[in-house]
């Protein structure tokens, strides 16, 4: 969970300088693509976490 925590705080670092700071757009693209990495990462993980705890009895 950490790690998905430190990919959307890296996601929102650059997505707002690539909003603020004139010619780096592209920072804007690569934080909305380490957003989505991180979304991808936490269904992952929640999915191989759900698999575990389930016990049949």
């Amino acid at each position: 969970m950490t790690f998905f925590l430190l990919l959307v705080i890296a996601a929102i670092v650059l997505g707002i300088i690539g909003v603020v700071v004139k010619g780096l757009f592209y920072l804007l693209l690569i934080g909305i693509v380490v957003f989505i990495a991180g979304l991808v990462y936490l269904v992952l993980h929640i999915r191989r976490s759900g698999r575990n705890g389930r016990t049949v009895r």
